[in-house]
């Protein structure tokens, strides 16, 4: 079992930090309404209300309350289960990237996201240079010529003296603002003062970017953004007088969050004529300036904000081939079959390797009609290759299917002021429970899911604050990440926990997932008085992932090979479990 005073925690909540000063930060609204009290606690008086996504500095905690300065500069509290926070990060929580990198192998594989669970979407060259966009324990995921995704970690070189070129360079780009009272500051710095608040839909220029900030121009005046806020236009990137069109002709996009307003004109300025629901798809008819035309009833068309939208091939009902022009593919693998007609249970007519390019006749379901070297034509699954050109990409069905659209959330034990375990070579459990949310968030992140950290740096949260979280948000699935620690330094192995019943089924899914994948000893699924499980209205699961007590599963736990088969272990039990 853990250590008593970390038992205490877990069990009880107790010894919160009365009060505290926070960082110097800034929290954004999660709730769509939100209500401003004069103090710290339901009890107090009422005195305004805050709408989803406006952002306000914070410099006061006291337990599950964050106080904020409102617009009129006048101060009160906010349960801080309706905000997400956002610090100045140190180096060492930064995810987050950007420069330059030189790809060191042949064959590299580029993946739809961080493990190879992912799909294959191209194949690098040893010395392609690459964007590097962020990067976590394991994986890297890049902007490549072949399009964007998660390549290992080391097999990518970096490139520091153009990263340092890259830091300000002008970017020429335009951005609109995708939320409400979006701060522009002086400097880029939460701590630098705001100079103006833009509301959701305004438009800009952007000048320069540097570490997550963006330098823009509006109305006269210059100031910086959060680039997270912005959705931006690349000008450098405007279709050249005679380029063909994007074919859309059965590209249909998914919508990705609830009730999306839908517009005369591509524009926030556009007449709202309807709205469309999270999860359904509608046929694309025309992109233009990051907004996307849909028919969103029969014979019924309007503009929405692209970067709500997840497009996609629209599979013919009737099987019928569709048309594809100006496209080719590339081969993923040696020895992809290439065969006579659209489907794995017609004959093999050819073979072809790694890296083979041929141009795309037509498509038919998941299928492309290509044209082989002597002249003839055969058909290849979609998901063995990467597309260059407008052709629909296809997507693999894979257990990311099943996590997609679902709302997770990762909880890494303990943070700030309390440490959990300690290891017999000094590795603090807050940190390693870090590490390996980090990683299962990116993986649930690339597959569709909605994703939600407790915690995504070295700050407290109390029990009862993440468990509200878990209420407030709906979760379909609450995941506690700890590592284990007892006085008897042979103990080892993995332990799963559960309190109600309904919970039981999630904890044995991950657990004989997870167990399995990182080849640990398996202590079983128990049951567990454990606050974040016992108050818990949502599926949840507590995870022990190993002792630290015990010096050589320190030395495993802690190890880059160990974190991402768990995380890939934790991320396979809960495909097993959605798809029941």
């Amino acid at each position: 079992m853990i250590l008593f005073l970390t038992c205490v925690f877990l069990l009880t909540g107790a010894c919160q930090p009365r009060l505290s000063a926070a960082a110097d930060s800034s929290v954004t609204i999660t709730a769509s309404s939100l209500n401003v009290r004069e103090g710290p606690g339901l009890s107090f008086k009422v005195i305004g209300e805050v709408k989803n996504g406006e952002t306000y500095s914070s410099k006061k905690v006291e337990e599950d309350w964050i106080q904020i300065k409102l617009a009129n500069g006048r101060k009160g509290w906010v349960a801080n289960w309706h905000v997400s926070s956002e610090q100045e990060s140190s180096a060492e929580e930064v995810s987050a990237t950007s420069g330059t990198g030189t790809v060191t192998t042949d064959g590299l594989r580029l993946r739809k996201g961080p493990g190879t669970e992912f799909q294959v979407v191209a194949v690098l060259s040893s010395g392609q240079t690459v964007d590097i966009l962020e990067t976590n324990e394991n994986w890297t995921k890049i902007k490549a010529p072949d399009g964007e995704g998660w390549i290992s970690k080391e097999y990518l070189a970096a490139a520091p003296d153009q990263e340092k070129k890259r830091a300000n360079k002008s970017t020429k780009k335009s951005g609109t603002a995708t939320v409400n009272s979006l701060n522009v500051r002086e400097q880029p710095s939460l701590q630098s003062n705001v100079i103006k608040k833009l509301g959701e839909g305004e438009t800009f220029l952007v000048q320069s970017e540097k570490d997550g900030w963006l330098e823009i121009s509006i109305s006269g005046q210059t100031g910086w953004v959060k680039s997270e806020y912005v959705a931006t236009n690349s000008r450098s990137k405007a279709k050249k007088a005679g380029d063909a069109a994007p074919d859309l002709n059965g590209v249909t996009a998914a919508v990705t969050t609830d009730n999306l307003q839908v517009r005369a004109q591509g524009s926030f300025a556009g007449e709202v004529i309807g709205s469309v629901s999270k999860g359904k798809e509608y046929p694309v008819l025309e992109e233009k300036n990051n907004w996307t035309k849909i028919e969103y009833e029969p014979g019924l068309s309007g503009w929405v904000a692209s970067w709500y939208l997840s497009k996609s091939a629209r599979k013919s009902s009737t099987g019928a081939k569709q048309e594809v022009k100006n496209s080719t593919v590339a081969i993923l693998h040696d020895g992809t079959n290439i065969r006579n007609k659209p489907g794995v249970d017609h004959s093999v007519i050819s073979r072809a390797n790694q890296g083979e390019s041929f141009q795309v006749i037509s498509m038919k379901n998941d299928w492309y009609e290509i044209e082989l070297s002597n002249g003839s034509t055969g058909f290849v699954a979609g998901w063995l290759v990467s597309v260059n050109g407008p052709a629909p990409k296809i997507e693999k069905p894979g257990g990311e299917k099943h996590i997609k659209g679902k709302t997770i959330i990762i909880d890494p034990g303990h943070g700030g002021r309390d440490f959990g375990a300690t290891g017999a070579a000094g590795t603090n459990e807050k940190e390693l429970t870090l590490k390996t949310a980090k990683l299962l968030y990116d993986k649930l992140k690339a597959a569709g899911a909605n994703v939600i950290l407790t915690r995504s740096n070295d700050t407290y949260k109390s029990l009862k604050a993440r468990v509200k979280l878990a209420h407030s948000s709906g979760a379909d699935a609450f995941i506690s990440i700890h590592y284990d620690s007892i006085e008897d330094n042979s103990v080892r192995g993995m332990t799963s926990f559960y309190y109600h019943d309904y919970q039981k089924t999630l904890a044995e899914s991950i657990h004989a997932a997870a167990a399995g994948q990182a080849k640990i000893k398996d202590r079983g699924v128990r049951h567990g008085d454990y606050l974040v499980l016992r108050e818990n209205k949502q599926t949840a699961v507590l995870l022990e992932l190993g002792y630290l007590s015990n010096p050589s599963e320190e030395t495993l736990i802690t190890s880059g090979t160990y974190q991402e088969s768990i995380a890939s272990g934790v991320f396979d039990g809960l495909t097993r479990y959605f798809k029941k």
